[in-house]
């Protein structure tokens, strides 16, 4: 029996994987999802972490229809302030001094993984394998043939034209092309949750940076706050062990009292975080994309816009190729993601360095760039187009051209 044939295989059906399915569907193409979880359960990645979906996202998802499946109300973002524990100076972002009504919007992981998955239903072009692992690849005449393995143990194999490895930090399929990735660990944990404030949000996400992290509350549209508290990966386990009475004070310390006091938190969730950065983006007949791709410090929450921008890109060369696995496109997609990548790693992983050196000799050096931020209109600029973003080449979906 011939074993099945597709234009695209995507290994890994998270947040970027499916969204790269869905655009892939979306121009015609024939493509095979490949996914750990099984039919009725979510990836693990669809938990309470809160997402913060820059414009540019937000015009891509709502271009392949995702957005509109959302069935609770994101939180838009109107206002970004940023300061930093004992420095002086602050930045200030405002939306309506920039023509816009918000900046992007924060959506739960869960409820965008249940759009996801309520989109992925309308999908005609996508045949999804799961539970199935991916084991392997080898490479034949014009196509890449898999290695798969379902929940049962029977082993599988199916053919793609293309290899898409959008199946997280430690990727299978980028250990399987032999792409080696540079590691930076940060040393620090994330505590993630859902709090709630004396005041409810009004549109504006707070990044607070500290000697040993960053603390971020971001607007939420169900009247709470998401919070992400970074601290030292020495403390985590304390932090962890700390009741909500415990674990609302040590977050209102680090934060401050900007909306009143903290009342109430839900359930607690925790990631280390180590920058991981892939040393190639393509193989023969294969991409890798979203955290397989690179792995960023959440600090300014870049990680799933810039995956996107991967997915939406690649969608937009297969979508003008007769082949989705040539030489050519693929090193054209190299080079369009290059200066966005290249931009966004230094930004997310250089503020992130810079706020948590706890060094007397950068606090005035620290406090000027507040100051330059605030009164020099090109500095603005950047951070703004950054907030909303724009770096780079970006696809045409999420400049709002559907």
């Amino acid at each position: 029996m011939q074993q099945p044939r597709h234009d695209v295989a995507i290994i890994g059906g998270g947040l970027v994987g499916a969204s790269l399915a869905i655009a892939l569907d979306r121009i015609g193409r024939d493509v095979a999802l490949i996914e750990a979880a099984p039919p009725g359960a979510l990836p693990a990645v669809f938990d309470e972490r809160n997402l913060s979906f820059a414009e540019a996202t937000v015009h891509g998802l709502r271009a392949l229809g995702v957005l509109q499946k959302l069935r609770a109300p994101a939180g838009p973002i109107r206002r970004i302030h940023v300061t930093r524990a004992g420095d002086f100076g602050r930045v200030v972002l405002d939306a309506a001094e920039h023509g816009r009504e918000q900046f992007g919007q924060v959506v739960v992981a869960r409820d965008f993984g249940e759009a996801l998955e309520a989109r992925l239903s309308e999908c005609t072009r996508v045949t999804r394998y799961r539970p199935m692992r991916f084991e392997g690849a080898t490479q034949g005449d014009g196509v890449r043939t898999l290695q798969l393995r379902d929940g049962q143990g029977a082993e599988h194999r199916i053919d793609a034209r293309l290899l898409v490895g959008a199946d997280g930090t430690r990727s299978g399929v980028r250990d399987a092309l032999g792409i080696g990735a540079d590691e930076h660990d940060f040393g620090q944990t994330l505590f993630v949750a859902r709090l709630r404030a004396e005041r409810a949000p009004d549109g504006t996400a707070y990044e607070r940076f500290g000697p040993h992290g960053p603390t971020a509350l971001l607007p939420r549209g169900d009247g709470h706050f998401g919070i992400v508290h970074g601290v030292a990966r020495d403390e985590a386990d304390a932090v962890a062990a700390l009741d909500e009475r415990g674990f609302l004070a040590r977050v209102q310390d680090a934060f401050g009292w900007r909306v009143g006091r903290f009342v109430a938190c839900g359930p607690r969730s925790a990631y280390p975080i180590v920058q991981v950065v892939a040393r190639a983006l393509v193989g023969e007949r294969a991409a890798l994309v979203g955290n397989a791709a690179q792995t960023l410090h959440p600090i300014g929450a870049q990680g799933f816009n810039l995956g996107l921008r991967d997915a939406l890109t690649l969608a937009e060369l297969i979508e003008a190729a007769d082949d989705p696995g040539d030489a050519a496109l693929l090193a054209e997609h190299a080079r369009r993601r290059r200066d966005d990548r290249d931009a966004t790693l230094q930004f997310s992983g250089g503020l992130a360095r810079l706020t948590a050196n706890a060094g007397e000799g950068l606090r005035p050096l620290r406090s000027l760039g507040f100051a330059a931020i605030e009164r020099l209109p090109a500095l603005r600029a950047q951070l703004v187009g950054g907030a909303l973003g724009y770096r780079g080449e970006v696809p045409r979906l999420c400049r709002g051209n559907a």
